[in-house]
């Protein structure tokens, strides 16, 4: 039996009004007339289910809860190859930005997205800096830990101070994945 999906034209005007920090790109998302140039031209689509068009058309119809907690939303991988191919110049990678902004304040992220925010705000970087790495770095001369916020702790805080002030910090303790 099919499912009815019931349209939240609010969610399409969200989009092209720029989601949550009001980005460009959104008033682009009407001109797509679903060429399938962008699902061809994607490197992740080869790879994974992930079908930029679909995506797009969805957010055309509104169809948030097909949108925001699906996985396929964090695959494009943002090499923008679908908005150079694009005939009718539409920000698709903005597009998916925008979404993801939207998915992000409404508590859906990707387990993998969620991760290297705890890691920047944990330790700084987006991904641990492990003891082999020290190593090679003081074998060669330089400091252990490199010149960035993890190295400074000065620096650290005053991140903090700045992804606190932003809610990023609550955004990664919510959630709904």
């Amino acid at each position: 039996m099919a499912k009815i999906v019931e349209p939240n034209p609010a969610f399409t005007r969200e989009i092209i009004a720029g989601g949550p920090n009001k980005a460009g790109g959104g008033d682009t998302l009407m001109l797509c007339y679903q060429c399938g140039t962008c699902t061809a031209s994607c490197p992740s689509g080869r790879l994974t289910a992930f079908r930029t068009r679909q995506l797009v058309r969805r957010g055309q119809l509104g169809l948030k809860d097909e949108v925001l907690p699906t996985e396929e939303l964090w695959l494009c991988t943002t090499c923008y190859q679908c908005v150079e191919r694009c005939p009718r110049n539409v920000e698709i990678t903005d597009l998916i930005f925008i979404m993801r902004n939207i998915a992000a304040k409404e508590g859906f992220m990707s387990d993998q997205h969620k991760k290297i925010g705890e890691n920047m705000m944990a330790i700084g970087s987006t991904v641990p800096f492990p003891d082999t790495m020290k190593k090679v770095r003081a074998d060669m001369g330089l400091p252990a830990e490199p010149p960035t916020t993890v190295s400074d702790q000065k620096a650290m805080a005053d991140f903090r101070k700045v992804m606190e002030a932003c809610g990023f910090d609550s955004l990664m303790k919510g959630g709904k994945k």
